[in-house]
């Protein structure tokens, strides 16, 4: 079986990131046009445009934008719009990385930053994207997030990162419901600790201590969960919707 998203595009937030590259080629590689988001990294993303141009000769642009900015979200989707055309595909990626230590301790603009780049992005990324995708002949679209083990295991020192994972997940189903009739699929996708390249250059892949309570006894890889965004954004989930699937060896079980 060939998964194809020929004539397909999509836009993928925080795509210069380490999981975000390899969701990036992954559907490339099977044919998508690609937007590649970037906050800072504008080289990383000029440089992924360039290889996924050369590998998989697909049309790819890279697009800056603060995930966090209602303005500057639509101005990237209006540069999509022009030089792609309107996604049929967004997966939401992108986070703001913050300091884990106990709920007591823990500063409350860490608190903000999380629910911005967790729950406010995801609304933003809605507003600019969905419209486009209901005033379709046909209608349809897919609209997918990177949630995490975290917000199910709710482990100490996790609290701003998991009540803003939780807080997605609720904007997830419900906004699940209400475009359904669109043919929309709105679905997650939680990793758990996850191997990247970054882990292959270091040779830290292995990790006993977390290991050990994965039942599959390892730590999965960016390729796993990028697999399972492609599912996601196929046609071979066109009747899953309002999902969030553990990427995480059981460590969740749904």
């Amino acid at each position: 079986m060939e998964i194809s998203l020929k004539k397909k595009i999509a836009i993928v937030t925080g795509a210069t990131g380490q999981l975000g590259r390899v969701i990036i080629k992954t559907l490339a590689s099977c044919g998508a046009d690609i937007a590649v988001h970037y906050f800072k990294s504008k080289e990383k993303a000029e440089e992924l445009v360039k290889q996924i141009i050369d590998l998989y000769s697909v049309r790819a642009i890279a697009v800056q934008a603060d995930i966090t900015d209602e303005n500057s979200v639509y101005l990237m989707r209006d540069k999509i719009k022009k030089d792609l055309g309107d996604p049929d595909i967004v997966v939401n990626n992108a986070v703001i990385q913050y300091n884990w230590v106990s709920v007591l301790e823990q500063d409350l603009k860490d608190f903000q930053s999380q629910f911005d780049s967790c729950v406010k992005h995801n609304v933003l990324m809605a507003k600019a994207f969905i419209p486009a995708m209901m005033a379709k002949e046909k209608n349809g679209g897919r609209f997918i997030g990177i949630n995490t083990e975290c917000s199910y295991l709710c482990n100490a020192n996790s609290s701003a990162y998991a009540s803003a994972k939780r807080g997605m997940d609720g904007l997830y189903k419900t906004l699940a419901k209400e475009v359904g009739k669109y043919n929309i699929t709105v679905n997650q996708v939680a990793p758990g600790w996850t191997i990247s390249d970054r882990d292959r250059i270091n040779q830290t892949e292995i990790a006993p201590k977390y290991s050990k309570n994965v039942p599959l006894n390892r730590r999965g890889t960016d390729q796993e969960i990028a697999n399972a965004v492609l599912f996601l954004a196929s046609e071979l989930s066109s009747f899953v919707s309002g999902v969030c699937i553990p990427v995480c060896g059981g460590t969740v079980m749904l």
